[in-house]
């Protein structure tokens, strides 16, 4: 873990339990070594980095490419662990990053849906990563972030304190059985799979 990731990861905890309270549910599902999918349900900008900081690794993002334009946030996302994608087409390389660092032995977070909800509702999930684990059968811890939506939704600029909970799943791990059958719909099935663990997760 790099000293800037350490330095931001001690802070964003620090924000988080001070701030919006936060709560972590079954911490002890989490894998702490070799190649892992943290997957979660995306309701505010909120939750890469408070998502992210329940690992206690370094953690690789996707975000959109926009957000490294500026001279400042160009220079320290990266150092943050970031790879950038583009939202506008279907940008295979960002998947290929993923891929290469699962198979490099790092974790690495991904939004099944791709972009935050608008309802708060969750949505449907997005084939790309199924992709992801056809390629590599890591294992993915699925996530759901509660309360970052009412802290800071879509299309506001205002934050409010409340409290966030995130509940950690049972991990899923994939088999080449779980390959089959192929076809065009096998990385949507894989995907979709793990959304509906994330759907099952509670605060019960």
């Amino acid at each position: 873990m790099n000293p800037y990731y350490w330095f931001c990861r001690s802070l964003i905890v620090l924000v988080g339990r001070v701030f919006f309270r936060l709560r972590v549910v079954h911490r002890e599902r989490m894998i702490d070594h070799g190649p892992v999918i943290l997957a979660s349900n995306h309701e505010s900008y909120l939750d890469p980095p408070l998502v992210g900081s329940v690992s206690h690794r370094a953690i690789f993002f996707l975000a959109r490419k926009t957000l490294l334009d500026g001279r400042f946030f160009g220079w320290l996302l990266p150092k943050l662990n970031v790879i950038p994608v583009d939202q506008e087409g279907n940008d295979r390389s960002a998947l290929k990053a993923l891929i290469q660092i699962l198979r490099s032995g790092e974790g690495t977070l991904v939004f099944p849906e791709g972009e935050r909800t608008k309802d708060g509702q969750l949505q449907p999930a997005l084939p790309g990563l199924g992709f992801v684990i056809a390629k590599t059968l890591a294992p993915v811890v699925p996530m759901r972030i509660f309360g970052a939506r009412q802290a800071w939704p879509r299309g506001s600029t205002r934050v409010r304190p409340c409290r966030i909970t995130v509940v950690v799943g049972e991990p899923i791990h994939f088999t080449a059985a779980d390959l089959q059958p192929p076809g065009k719909d096998l990385y949507l099935r894989l995907s979709q799979r793990v959304m509906d663990s994330i759907a099952a997760l509670s605060l019960d």
